[in-house]
């Protein structure tokens, strides 16, 4: 679906308003502390379909061969991973994440690379001021680390400035289901059941997974956040739902240049 801006509130004023704290600084060290269990206390949370919603992800990707690929919010790498392992030959992957914690998990996980590409090289860097020249990746993406981005909207214009005209920016997400049902139960379990398991396995004194449920209901959803994207200068934007819309796809595009030429 093709979508047109609205002026929307910024995300992250609308977070700061409900009083969930995104500072770099709070975020940064709350992964830091849960790096060494993040891994599998995703795949017991999410009953390991965070596995499915990646496979899922990575196969929206036109990727093309001898044009690289950024993972933004990398965290320990399975997003990075995936699409080298899908990628044609030639194809760079470049994770990058604030926290390196998380990225010495990452680079301990790395095999070796495809021909004619490097293994993925895990990088520390800021999604809000991304190291990286303009135009430079044929795709960016993130997974499930969006809102985690304390200026959220400022994110979204970092992944498309590095990204080239005609790329991909792809989004994947936690989102809130609408089912009559499962939306009461899915809320009980994000919300109550969800935050004691993860305090229990993964001890942390920054409420890691009490911050989850209140940034994902916080965090715009669905139509919300492609208009965000096209208010970032996307085109294209189109979002599927997964697993009755427990997560979201989001995929847009960087326009071409109107004369027509393209690094692509």
């Amino acid at each position: 679906m093709n979508n047109t801006a609205v002026d929307p509130e910024p995300a992250t004023a609308q977070m700061q308003a409900s009083g969930v704290d995104k500072s770099n600084a709070r975020v940064q060290e709350m992964f830091r502390q849960i790096a060494p269990r993040y891994d599998a206390m995703n795949h017991l949370l999410s009953l390991n379909v965070d596995r499915y919603w990646r496979f899922r992800a990575v196969r929206k990707l036109n990727l093309q061969r001898g044009i690289p690929a950024l993972d933004t919010c990398t965290g320990t790498g399975d997003l990075a991973l995936a699409i080298a392992k899908h990628a044609p030959e030639g194809v760079d992957v470049v994770g990058s994440d604030f926290c390196n914690a998380m990225l010495e998990i990452a680079r301990d996980k790395r095999l070796p690379p495809k021909d004619g590409a490097k293994p993925v090289d895990f990088i520390e860097a800021d999604s809000q001021a991304l190291p990286f020249e303009d135009d430079l990746f044929q795709c960016v993406t993130v997974a499930f680390g969006l809102r985690n981005v304390a200026d959220t909207d400022l994110g979204l214009r970092e992944m498309l400035r590095v990204c080239r005209p005609g790329g991909q920016v792809l989004i994947l997400e936690f989102s809130r289901p609408t089912m009559i049902g499962l939306k009461q139960s899915y809320n009980f379990y994000f919300k109550h059941i969800l935050p004691r398991l993860g305090q229990l396995f993964a001890r942390n004194d920054k409420s890691a997974y009490e911050y989850l449920p209140e940034s994902v209901g916080q965090f715009p959803d669905g139509q919300a956040l492609a208009d965000r994207m096209t208010a970032a200068g996307m085109q294209q934007v189109e979002f599927t739902q997964l697993t009755f819309g427990v997560a979201t796809i989001y995929v847009g595009r960087k326009p071409v240049p109107t004369d027509g030429s393209t690094t692509q």
